[in-house]
Order: C-alpha cells, then structure tokens, then sequence
C-alpha cells in the first residue's frame, strides 16, 4: 500500500462530542487527547515521517474566555504528561504559529519540549497553535521583504522554494494527505500554500471518535488515488 510521507489533520468535532452529551465544551477537547496518542503511535507503526495537528488556529483566539482558558491549562497538562513518551518513541516536536498570544509557561513548556525531542528523527510531530494559513504567508512574505530591502537578494530572483523556505514547515515534505474530522468539507486555513496538491479526506467521525480504524480507512483512501501533480496519467506513472 501506498503511504503519505505527511499527514495534517484537523481535529474538528470536539465541541460538538461534549454538547451531544450535555457536557462542557473543554470536556470534548481533554477527550480528544487520546485520538492525538493514537495518531502518533499509527504513524509510528505505520512508518509515516511527518505528522502535523490543527490544535488551536489565530481564528480560536475569538472563542469564550472560558473555553480558551481551558484549552491553555490542557496543553500545558497533555505536555507535561505525553513528552516523556513522545520522546522515547522517537518522536520530534516543533510547534508551528505565532506564540505570542501565549501564556509564558506555555511558551516555556513548548520551548523545552522541542529542545529535549531535537534530535529524534522516527517522526516529526508538528503541533499548530495560534496558526492560520495567511499568516504564514505573510510572516514569510515579510522576512522575504526584509531580505530584499537589505540587498540579500533580488526581488526578481525570489522563487516558490525561498517562500516554502520561510514558511512554517520549512524543510518538510508538503503534507501527502489531509484529514478532518467532523464532516465539515472546508481547509479553514490551514498550510494554505502547502496543501496545493494534497490529497483532501474528509470523515464524519467527530474528533473523540476518531480512531484507529478511521485513520487506516483514510490511508486507505489515499493509496486508492491517482496523484498527478498536473500532468497526464501517462506522464506521472498513474495510468489513463
């Protein structure tokens, strides 16, 4: 079977799991912790090199303060109890958007998990937090015009390679395939340049009820696809 070298998901669902069942809305998200443990030890299994996560996106940030206060404290209690294991399976941790929003021992927290898992290389786990699409383009975008207006380089030698360079996951593979959960059929901007040719999976499962099945139904799906990266079927190898 074919596999992604790159999975991005978006955990989509959580609220929808607590209202169904009469409970508050964080208690979704502390329930969507074991599809993530899950999601790694799948791609670990399954020899998959990179694997990143939609956590919490620049839009989240105009939820109730109620909610957003309780997803804090939940990264801060999913790091300190999930890092010791992250690490001894080999797994690398980066955390991709813009921090600054972020309480400070958050930001301490996701500084030292990425220092202590830097040198892992069975999987690169890649956690978006306070990211959107646009803005990393236009973070990118802005180093490039700082580069420019230094005389590093040219505007008119700029390439696609020296923004995918400045983008987020600068020195990853594009993700193969996309999940989202919850039956919504939409990118919400997520790796908008990134996801250019990816192939797009969408399932109803809401994101507590994702498991193991449901991510093998999805690699599944995606070794039953023609990848064409714009040629012919003849020309990539694909068939007709």
């Amino acid at each position: 079977m074919t596999l992604p070298r790159h999975v991005a998901i978006i955990m989509d669902g959580n609220g929808r799991w607590a209202a169904a069942r009469g409970l508050p809305r964080h208690a979704g998200h502390k329930e969507g912790v074991e599809p993530v443990r899950m999601c790694v030890r799948e791609s670990l299994r399954n020899g998959i090199g990179a694997l990143t996560l939609f956590a919490f996106s620049s839009e989240n940030w105009g939820r109730p303060g109620e909610e957003v206060s309780a997803l804090m404290g939940l990264f801060v209690e999913a790091l300190d109890s999930q890092i010791d294991e992250l690490h001894e399976n080999g797994v690398r941790v980066a955390f991709i958007g813009d921090r600054q929003g972020f309480p400070e021992r958050l930001r301490a927290r996701m500084a030292a998990a990425e220092a202590r898992t830097a040198h892992n290389a069975k999987l690169r786990l890649q956690v978006a937090v306070g990211y959107g699409g646009r803005w990393d383009i236009l973070n990118a975008t802005r180093q490039l015009a700082e580069r420019c207006a230094s005389g590093a380089m040219r505007p008119a030698d700029l390439s696609e390679d020296d923004l995918s360079a400045a983008l987020q996951l600068s020195g990853l593979p594009d993700p193969d395939l996309f999940i989202r959960t919850g039956g919504e059929r939409r990118i919400s901007n997520f790796l908008l340049w990134n996801l250019a040719y990816t192939e797009l999976y969408f399932c109803a499962d809401l994101w507590p009820d994702f498991n193991a099945d449901g991510f093998g139904a999805a690699l599944q799906d995606f070794a039953s696809r023609q990848r064409r990266f714009g040629l012919t079927g003849a020309q990539s190898g694909e068939g007709a």
